[in-house]
């Protein structure tokens, strides 16, 4: 990180303002060698300066320049940011110069990795900048930026410091045995020290769920055979006719998605190909899909037809989806009956009675799945949980060697050999928020940002 990298820090396209950031130990004598102004080696840090972009004594474009001196920067380097005018041509004249001159183009996240290695941020606070970019809703941002102020990190911190006051307390035990004011750590006393980490553990899991609803959204399937409405109510909930809808069974042969945000979480939805046996190849892939996906859902909205009988296949499928969160959907409300209700009395919390075609419950089905995930809670609490997958990964792992600690305590296998356990673990807990790291984990992980963050 010896070099000087820059990198246009906003989106391309024509606007009022470009930014191009420049960070590095070359930063403010780079810009100061192509700027007309205050000589920004003398200005005071985090000032900004009136002037102009030269090369070859040509001026290229009127500037605002950001002077910000180490460490009190984003990377805890020298930083420089250019304010020109918007557009392609201006901007890139400029970081063309600032190459020409002696930068080096940033690579992709490059800034927030330098903040990282720095010491600035941690790997929990680095991956939350990217989803600051990316939230889409307001409670998205929340939970962005508690991660980015630390709140989520602490969580993480609590645990390690937990189990570093284990680990010190066992060994001192061991190289200091006559130090009598030091609690003798027995598996007895070991124990309970062992299921409050694993509580805690469970309990940031268990809260973990909501950050994952959060910022992926609710994985949402439509489910049930040919011709019950599946398509209309994707086209009704997404205000938008974006399945085809026809009265010939089987026309929907691949999943159609759309999205809609329901009080702040995002719905992902999928109508899928009716669900019934066929000897059509290609709607036999379709059939396929639908049954992957009951597996892959957060969420299985089970439609039924008002007007058919529940046959066979039917009660085979509302056996498949028990495990999972789901809404049993009876469509076509607005026609005779012919469907046998007194075989859904088990499900009758469960179900939701519409009519696609006259728009009749509509909203009963997004009050009930805003109930069934607790939406309005999610909107209402203070959003600091794990989101990214590889940590909650991570704590996953853990919490199985601390069920395996658990166990070889009360099987009273060796407090030395225990405690080589608990330090794995507390070394495991470290790659979540960055305090130990593999080269490979952060080059894989900071290229999905993007240019000049």
């Amino acid at each position: 990180m010896d070099d000087t990298i820059c990198a246009i820090a906003t989106a391309s396209g024509v606007g009022a303002i470009s930014i191009i950031r420049v960070s590095g130990s070359e930063a403010i004598n780079i810009v100061n060698n192509i700027f007309k102004g205050k000589d920004l080696t003398t200005v005071d840090s985090h000032t900004i300066n009136y002037g102009f972009i030269v090369d070859n004594n040509e001026k290229i474009d009127e500037v605002l320049i950001s002077v910000m001196r180490a460490p009190k920067t984003f990377t805890k380097e020298d930083v420089v940011e250019i304010n020109t005018h918007g557009g392609y041509a201006v901007t890139n004249k400029v970081l063309e110069i600032l190459l020409h001159r002696g930068c080096r183009l940033a690579e992709p996240g490059e800034f927030t990795k330098r903040a990282f290695l720095n010491g600035r941020i941690d790997l929990i606070e680095a991956e939350a900048v990217m989803d600051m970019i990316d939230s889409k809703t307001d409670i998205q941002r929340k939970m962005a930026i508690n991660q980015i102020s630390g709140k989520t990190s602490n969580l993480i911190n609590d645990l390690r410091d937990d189990m570093i006051q284990i680990i010190s307390n066992i060994n001192v035990n061991i190289d200091y045995p006559e130090y009598d004011d030091v609690d003798i750590i027995t598996n007895d006393v070991l124990l309970p020290k062992i299921t409050n980490l694993k509580n805690k553990i469970n309990e940031i899991l268990k809260e973990s769920k909501n950050g994952k609803i959060i910022k992926e959204g609710i994985k949402t399937s439509i489910i049930g055979r040919p011709n019950v409405g599946k398509s209309s109510l994707l086209n009704a909930l997404i205000e938008e006719d974006k399945a085809i809808v026809t009265d010939i069974a089987g026309t929907t042969r691949d999943i159609v998605e759309g999205n809609i945000i329901l009080n702040g979480i995002p719905l992902n939805i999928i109508d899928t190909a009716g669900i019934r046996s066929t000897d059509n190849v290609i709607e036999a892939i379709g059939v396929e899909k639908s049954l992957k996906l009951i597996d892959e859902s957060d969420l299985i909205l089970f439609m039924l037809n008002n007007n058919d009988p529940l046959t066979d296949d039917i009660k085979e499928l509302l056996n498949k989806v028990n495990d999972k969160k789901f809404i049993i959907i009876i469509n076509k409300i607005d026609l005779d009956s012919n469907l046998d209700r007194t075989l859904l009395s088990n499900y009758q919390d469960n179900i939701i009675e519409i009519s696609v075609k006259k728009n009749i419950g509509i909203d009963l089905l997004k009050d009930k799945i805003i109930s069934l995930f607790n939406i309005e809670e999610l909107n209402t609490k203070d959003p600091t949980y794990l989101s990214n997958v590889r940590s909650i990964n991570i704590l996953n792992s853990c919490l199985d060697k601390v069920n395996d600690i658990e166990n070889a305590v009360n099987n009273n296998l060796p407090i030395d050999m225990i405690e080589l356990d608990i330090k794995n673990i507390w070394e495991e807990l470290g790659k979540i928020n960055g305090t130990t790291y593999e080269e490979e984990l952060l080059d894989e992980m900071f290229k999905r940002f993007c240019l000049g963050k």
